[in-house]
């Protein structure tokens, strides 16, 4: 072969890679993107969980969200809480906003006690595959099913199944309030809640919207929606919607009113001291009436000689 055919290709397809490589470069410095070094900074102080509690895809762009806004308003890390809320304020060069830490709550009191098994399930242990095609062993439709996809979801170990009750238990020390498990739940039965002045809180425990007499053959604790609960509550926090009772958190004080007045123990306080019944004052009791007895008097004995 010619050495010329050869230097003329080899000199061809350099020119054409040089122009390819001239390209690139244009449209990489066109379309380049200039990342702030904040988004960097800030994705560090989070807890990098990506539980999507922030409603985002994951921490870092929770942090480009922040960046880009350039402050903190309406935007939040509940698995971070406070504390990682004043080191991103810090490196926005603003203000964190103060909110109330929130928990979340179990609105189902459907335990084995209070809702027994009326027949057994024995397919897929998902809950969201359940509530599909089953009821429920109890046969209550809107109570939990007790299979765990809250606990599987939840990144920090905060929620667990009893074995003895069935329903899932909140770990308030190790819940960040994320919202995985609210997410994972398919019959809406976990709520995050205020957590409230010291920590204590009250909350409907049902989400039975059934006919008072129909939820309770499934569940003695179900609500009935007699409406005693609302009736003395004195901050106006209760309302009765579809015969199931809901009790405000932005006006609840928890004063434990409606506690005492639920017929079927469907209201829960949590963190409450329990109150001591009063020693009974047994009544004194009542004094005989005094009745005046004659005095008999004695014969004189005669005296003998």
């Amino acid at each position: 072969m010619d050495i010329n055919v050869i230097l003329l290709a080899v000199l061809i397809l350099g020119v054409t890679g040089a122009i390819f490589a001239v390209v690139l470069y244009i449209v990489a410095q066109k379309f380049k993107v200039i990342e702030d070094p904040m988004i960097d900074q800030i994705a560090d102080v989070l807890p990098g969980a990506n539980c999507g509690g922030c409603g985002k895809a994951g921490c870092r762009a929770m942090a480009e969200a922040f960046v880009k806004q350039g402050n903190m308003e309406g935007l939040s890390c509940p698995a971070g809480g406070a504390a990682v809320a004043e080191k991103v304020a810090a490196i926005l060069g603003c203000v964190a906003e103060a909110s109330d830490p929130k928990v979340a709550v179990l609105r189902c009191n459907g335990s084995c006690s209070n809702a027994p098994a009326k027949n057994h399930y024995d397919g897929l242990k998902d809950c969201a595959f359940a509530n599909s095609v089953y009821t429920g062993e109890s046969g209550c439709s809107f109570g939990c099913l007790g299979l765990g996809n809250c606990a599987k979801a939840c990144q920090f170990g905060a929620l667990s199944v009893d074995p003895e009750t069935g329903l899932p238990v909140v770990d308030e020390e190790k819940c960040t309030a994320c919202g995985a498990c609210v997410k994972a739940c398919p019959r809406n039965l976990i709520e995050l809640r205020k957590k409230g002045m010291k920590n204590r809180r009250v909350f409907v425990a049902c989400r039975n919207t059934e006919k008072g007499g129909v939820a309770r053959k499934n569940c003695s604790a179900a609500c009935i929606g007699c409406g005693k609960c609302q009736k003395v509550c004195k901050k106006e926090a209760i309302t009765i919607e579809k015969n199931l009772c809901y009790i405000d958190w932005t006006k609840c004080v928890a004063c434990g009113l409606c506690v005492n007045e639920c017929p079927t123990g469907a209201i829960h306080a949590v963190n409450f001291t329990p109150v001591k019944p009063k020693p009974k004052v047994e009544a004194p009791a009542a004094e005989a009436p005094k009745v005046d007895t004659p005095k008999v008097e004695t014969p004189a004995t005669p005296k003998t000689e």
